[in-house]
């Protein structure tokens, strides 16, 4: 008896929890790189200097401009409160302290975009930048990706979508690391079905602590529906002829053990078993590999201890 799991087996492709390619609002030349390819920076890490020169200028200037109208405000308020100013004059005063305020913010906001921040916390990835290079607005400086999670979009057919919830355990295999299984969590469904594929888009998540997965691997992830216990047997011990499927069983005849080929209804495979469904009971002795030298109701020998429940020692022509 093996316990087998029916699942839904699906392909994505491996992003970051979070990710973007962080690019200049201006023309400008760099006047300083502060990352280094590969390293984790905190959310609001400046990544990038742009020459600000005219820019700092512009912000002494409207910050020289601003204590000029405050203070003109200030006096005619007092004036006004004195009874030496109409409230117009005063109003136009206001008005310009305000306009001066708006141009100061104008001024930083036009400072800051020669300040290239990380929009949150996560790794930068490779990038040619150097001082003195020239960036365009849209250009690519550096590509910045928290990987502290890993997260997957994959399609399920319509018919499965009541095996599907949020919340839900799921596992998850990459090439990289052969045998290898990863858990993760279903995060999201989306509300609407393709009507061209009639699949729902489902997002799952993985916990990425050591980093070990990399945005754009393609990740196999299986949806458990359901496990059950079924009689199993080594797929080096079935032979598929067909659409048929047999197994060699040790029976006794005489003083003789002969390999008798019975067939069998299979179901699923996994990790090397196969789910026989009929056709052997719990406690019948297979050869469990070798098929290829043997002939239905051969005399063979068993080599070695005996096994219990399925496992089948290797089968061989009886010695003359």
């Amino acid at each position: 008896p093996r316990l087998f799991t029916d699942t839904i087996d699906v392909i994505g492709v491996a992003m970051g929890r979070q990710s973007v390619t962080l690019t200049a609002a201006a023309t400008q030349l760099v006047e300083r790189v502060r990352f280094s390819p590969g390293q984790s920076v905190g959310r609001g890490a400046v990544l990038v200097e742009l020459k600000a020169t005219e820019q700092d200028a512009g912000l002494a200037q409207a910050q020289a401009s601003l204590v000029q109208a405050q203070r003109a405000y200030d006096r005619y308020k007092t004036l006004g409160q004195q009874g030496f100013a109409s409230k117009a004059m005063i109003d136009q005063y206001e008005a310009n302290y305000l306009s001066a305020k708006a141009n100061v913010a104008a001024a930083q906001a036009r400072q800051g975009d020669r300040l290239i921040r990380a929009p949150f916390a996560g790794v930068v990835g490779l990038s040619d930048i150097t001082p003195g290079s020239l960036i365009n607005p849209g250009s690519a400086i550096v590509t910045l990706d928290d990987t502290s999670a890993i997260r997957v979009d994959f399609q399920v057919p319509d018919r499965y979508i009541a095996s599907v919830r949020q919340g839900q355990a799921v596992t998850a295999r990459v090439d990289a690391y052969p045998g290898e299984q990863i858990s993760g969590r279903i995060a999201l469904l989306d509300t609407r079905i393709d009507e061209d594929t009639r699949a729902l888009t489902a997002r799952a998540e993985f916990p990425n602590p050591d980093r070990r997965l990399k945005p754009g691997m393609m990740m196999r992830v299986a949806v458990s529906q359901g496990a059950r216990q079924s009689l199993s047997a080594p797929e080096s011990a079935v032979s598929v002829q067909g659409d048929n499927a047999f197994v060699y069983v040790l029976t006794r005849q005489g003083d003789q053990t002969v390999a008798e080929q019975r067939p069998v209804v299979t179901g699923v495979r996994q990790d090397g078993f196969v789910e026989l469904k009929d056709g052997v009971a719990a406690g019948d002795r297979i050869v469990g590999d070798g098929l290829n030298k043997i002939q239905p109701n051969q005399a063979v020998k068993p080599v070695g201890s005996a096994r219990p429940q399925g496992a089948g020692g290797a089968a061989r022509r009886p010695a003359p």
